[in-house]
Order: C-alpha cells, then structure tokens, then sequence
C-alpha cells in the first residue's frame, strides 16, 4: 500500500440554534489541531440553508484558516459550481492558491441541498447539467485559454484570468460524487480528481465504489485523459476513543440531532439515514457500515474494508460532525492520528518489528547487562582495597 493520506471533510455540521459565531471559530480551532496532529488535508463545504452546515464560502473559511494552519493543503470541498459565474469562481481560487502559496483542490459540485438551489430559481437537474457546462468552462480558464460561452445562466465573451496558478503543473481539481456516476463521468472526461462523500454514507455509495472508478477510466479513455488513484478521496464516518463503550457514551451529546438533520430536513434522499434512540442510531452507523463509532482497531479495518472495495484510493477524510463534545471530537481525531495513520502509512510496522527483535534478543542482552554491572561492582571493590 502506497502512503494513504488522511484529512477531514468539515461541512461543517452544527446543532441549529447555537451560537454560529462560536460554532465557526471552534471549527478553525479545529482545523489547527488537526495542522499539529499531521493531517493531510482539510476540506471546506459550500451551503446556504437549513441552518446546519453554515460555511456560505468555502474560499473566505480557508483564507481565514490557512495563516493558522500553515502545512496543512486545504480543498473546497466543494464549491457548488452551478451557483456561480464560472469565471469569477476560477478567478478566486486563483487568488486563493497565491494566498496559500499553492495549497489549495478546488472540488466542485452540483450543490447538495435543494433549498440552496431553490433560492436562487434552481432545479437539481438544472444544478446538474449546468456543472458540466460551467466545469468545462472552469478547466479551460485555468489551463489559460480564452473562453467565449453561454450557459443558462451566464453569457462570457473572451473571458479569461488574469493570473495564472502559483504552481507550475495548476491546481488539482476534484468532482463530488453519491452514489450516481455524475461525478466519475466529469472526472474522467477532464482527467480530474474524485471526491467520493457517498463512500460510506449509504449501501449504494459503498457498492459503488469500484464502479465509479471503472467510469472514470472509462471516460478517460473515450477523452485521452488519464486518471489517478492517487487523487481519489473516499469520506466517512468516524468517533474513536480508547473504548466502543466510551465512544459510544460520547456520541449521546448530538449523534441523533445529527441524524434527525439528515431524516427530517436536509432533503437529500442520496443519505437515507435512520434516526431513533441514540442507540438506534449507533447500532444503524456500526452494523450499516456507514460508519464507526467505536475504537482505532475497528477504525483501521473500516479503512482497510474501504480500501479493498476500491482497490486503491489516495486519501481518506473524515467527515466532521458535532456527534460528541468539542473535547471528545478533538481526542478522536487524536486517536485517528496516533493509532491508525501509521498502519496506513507504513510507520508502524519498523516500530513493531524494532520491539519484536528487541523482546527476542532480551534474555541474552539482560545477563550481559548484569555482567557488566557484576562486572564494575567488583572493579569499585577492587579499588576500595587499595586505598
């Protein structure tokens, strides 16, 4: 296995009602903590209703979080492309990759919450078929062409950046996708990334897996474009703590308000989650396979099962969630850091293997060391002797 990276997917998700101000500076909090542990990367969403996932711009949460973040590369996760004039969205993510100094994936998508869309007179077939329109558009500004292109909602003529991206091979972008293969399709046809959200969240996102990646290549081929395991990103779903016990007591703070989001209010049928009892809930999460609320050993094998389901991806992100307190969502992502990158990144096994030769060879190495004490006990009596 190759180094899997390992990052968060922050939409983020809080209990409406309580104070977005607060909310959104824990959530940059959060984001330094997981700079310290060594987290890969971190991905910001875009949505506008529902009360819940209140980042509006993903661009202005990552200008803000980046100085406190320095190592850190952050993706929008996503830019829901269909809102915007595909011009002005490249044209800031350009600027934002100078800020960071070229730690910046642009993800983009349809949108995911209808009533975002609704707003602002928006189908979700319209807000499809205008991320295709308004992706071509965006891969051709920031490859440098001149773009000239009408769209349902937008009219460019000879439209093109003004500054080209900080790094000389571009900014890497990736295409959200469920469970359809909306997103691989796109992602093939240009040579893109995959952010698969769906990996875990539903039966047909998992069952999916492989098959979005056959479109990829399949689309890349009828394309001449070439694609990249290494540039897949699968999210899912995740409370660690030393026990299953432990973690499940922490989720009772908010894993229902979570579930009852997601049931009741979200209107995004792709997530058919189960709500109830918090134990109903948490038994739906663990024995689904939609995620793990539970310890690093049963997290290390969700992430191998996710692994050998599709052959291979480049990172895994942890989708973030008030499902416990900010105390015990910090040590989990702690935990994830400690006990599960390292069988993925290929840090633990030399540890591993260093502490078994060392235990094999104990018994000889500990009568030379008594030796050797026996040894200079005698010498210091010798020299007592001649004074």
């Amino acid at each position: 296995m190759d180094r899997l990276r390992f990052g968060y997917f922050i939409a983020p998700m809080h209990r409406p009602g309580i104070n977005p101000t607060v909310a959104l500076h824990r959530d940059l909090d959060f984001v330094e903590h997981l700079d310290r542990l060594g987290y890969d990367e971190v991905w910001i969403g875009e949505h506008h209703s529902a009360g819940s996932e209140i980042i509006a711009s993903p661009e202005v949460f990552i200008a803000a979080a980046a100085s406190r973040a320095p190592r850190i590369t952050f993706g929008t996760g996503v830019v829901s492309l269909s809102y915007h004039n595909p011009l002005w969205a490249a044209d800031r993510i350009v600027l934002l990759d100078h800020l960071t100094r070229g730690r910046i994936m642009f993800g983009v998508g349809p949108g995911s919450l209808p009533t975002d869309s609704m707003m602002i007179g928006l189908t979700p077939t319209d807000t499809r078929e205008l991320l295709e329109e308004n992706l071509d558009i965006v891969v051709r500004l920031l490859a440098g062409e001149s773009v000239t292109a009408t769209t349902a909602t937008h009219r460019l003529v000879d439209a093109r950046l003004q500054l080209r991206p900080y790094n000389q091979n571009g900014i890497p972008i990736s295409v959200a996708a469920v469970a359809s293969p909306t997103g691989p399709r796109l992602a093939g046809r240009h040579g893109l990334g995959l952010l698969s959200v769906g990996a875990t969240l539903t039966a047909e996102g998992f069952d999916a897996l492989a098959h979005h990646w056959n479109v990829m290549e399949e689309r890349a081929a009828a394309h001449g474009t070439t694609v990249d395991r290494d540039r897949w990103g699968l999210v899912g779903l995740f409370h660690i703590a030393e026990t299953e016990k432990q973690a499940r007591a922490e989720v009772e703070h908010g894993l229902v308000e979570w579930s009852r989001y997601f049931a009741k209010v979200a209107a995004f049928p792709q997530l058919p989650v189960e709500t109830g009892s918090v134990e109903e809930v948490i038994d739906f999460v663990n024995n689904s396979g939609m995620g793990v609320i539970g310890t690093p050993e049963q997290a290390r094998a969700q992430v191998q099962r996710l692994w050998n389901q599709s052959n291979g991806f480049g990172s895994m992100l942890l989708m973030a969630h008030d499902w416990a307190t900010p105390e015990a969502t910090t040590r989990s992502a702690q935990l994830v850091a400690e006990e599960v990158f390292p069988h993925f990144q290929g840090q633990a096994q030399p540890t591993l293997d260093a502490a078994e030769r060392a235990a094999a060879a104990r018994d000889g190495h500990n009568q030379r060391q008594l030796a050797a004490i026996e040894h200079m006990t005698a010498k210091y009596q010798q020299e007592l002797k001649q004074l």
